[in-house]
Parts: structure tokens; C-alpha cells; sequence
């Protein structure tokens, strides 16, 4: 049996002042498990301390967290009929739920940025690797990152779900979010503070839904 929602009870016990945002958070699950059972993917993008917490995210999705992920029998098959390599990988891969964060080709954002508009890098991103059914996850304390918006409003176009973890009053992400996790800090820090457990619990419960 699925323990998702005790999961999320252990995020609320330990953080009180987080239980307004119960209905956004779990709205954001659902949103992510029906992105994951229909074989799509999440894309992830912020600036700064959200930059590192998109790819940490993506991270924790795309191996094991806290539990097993063995290969699908058929494959493990396959590869334990091969040479070491082969066995090693058998034995050692772990399955992801795809992540991608949408930075790390630095040829094609300083060539974007430098040729067209560095606003509309990450909405470039999203237009390359994006799917229609693909959920974005875009991370900002303020709510009002520029470039993050630009790629909302694009996954708005492509039939790509949003989901926005902000803090303050939320910004520009709560009219372009299906959901919309908002921290109730105002300084950058303590905003930053509460998305890494937000996102921490998310992975978990994801994890258990599908491992």
C-alpha cells in the first residue's frame, strides 16, 4: 500500500506554517504523477539558489532516493546475458522518472542570449525539448522571474502543465501555474529554506507512487 499521504503529513507536522499550501502541494502531485503515468516528463528551470534547486530536484527524480529502483526484468535479462559491463550495469542502474533541468548546453545559451534575447533563453529550451502532456516546474522566491515566466507562458502554448514553487504573494506564477506552491517567507533565504523540503517530499512521495 501507497504511504504518499503519510509522506506529505511528515512535511506538515514538522512545518505547520506550511499547512495553508496543503491543497497547491497536492495538486502538484497529481499533476506530477499524471505527467509520469502517461510516459511524459518534467522540465525544470530557475535563476541562482533556484537554478541549484531545479537541478537538485530533477536530481533526486532522475535515481534512487530512498528506495530500490530495479530495472524492468526484460532488460536486466538482456543485459546479465552480456559481458561485465553489461552485468555491472544490470546490477547497478537505478530507474529514473525523467528530469531535465533546462540549463547545461552553454554553447547554446551564451550563443542565445549573446544572437537573441537572454530573457527568452529558458522558453528556447522548453520549445526544443518540451512535449505537449510534459509538465514544467519553474522555481523563483519572488514569483516574478522574467525568463522563467517566458518559459510558463510558452508551456501555456504547448499544452505543457505548470507548476510554479514561489514564496512572497506568489507574483507572475500564480496566474500562469496549474499549481502554484507558495513558501510564506518574504526574505530570499527563508523562501529558499522551505522549497527544499516542498521539493524533497514531492521526490519522496513520487518515488513511493512509483517504486
Amino acid at each position: 500500500m501507497k504511504n504518499t499521504n503519510a509522506i506529505a503529513d511528515g512535511l506538515f507536522a514538522s512545518h505547520p506554517v506550511l499547512v495553508p499550501i496543503r491543497p497547491e502541494f497536492d495538486k502538484a502531485f497529481d499533476i506530477l504523477c499524471t505527467t509520469y503515468r502517461t510516459g511524459k516528463k518534467v522540465l525544470l528551470c530557475g535563476n541562482g539558489g533556484s537554478f541549484s534547486d531545479s537541478a537538485h530536484f530533477a536530481g533526486e527524480l532522475m535515481k534512487s532516493f530512498v528506495k530500490k529502483r530495479p530495472l524492468p526484468d526484460a532488460l536486466s535479462k538482456k543485459l546479465s546475458a552480456g559481458g561485465e559491463l553489461s552485468k555491472r550495469m544490470a546490477e547497478k542502474l537505478e530507474m529514473p522518472l525523467r528530469a531535465i533541468p533546462l540549463f547545461g548546453n552553454d554553447t547554446l545559451t551564451t550563443a542565445y542570449m549573446n544572437d537573441v534575447d537572454a530573457e527568452l533563453i529558458f522558453a528556447q529550451m522548453l520549445l526544443g525539448l518540451g512535449d505537449p502532456g510534459d509538465t514544467l516546474v519553474g522555481l523563483s522566491t519572488s514569483g516574478n522571474a522574467k525568463n522563467v515566466i517566458a518559459a510558463m507562458e510558452l508551456a501555456r502554448a504547448m499544452d505543457i502543465r505548470v507548476i510554479g514553487i514561489t514564496g512572497r504573494d506568489g507574483g507572475a506564477f500564480k496566474a500562469l501555474s496549474d499549481a502554484c506552491i507558495i513558501a510564506p517567507e518574504s526574505e530570499t533565504f527563508r523562501i529558499q529554506e522551505f522549497h527544499l523540503p516542498i521539493y524533497h517530499t514531492l521526490a519522496l512521495m513520487i518515488e513511493e507512487e512509483f517504486f
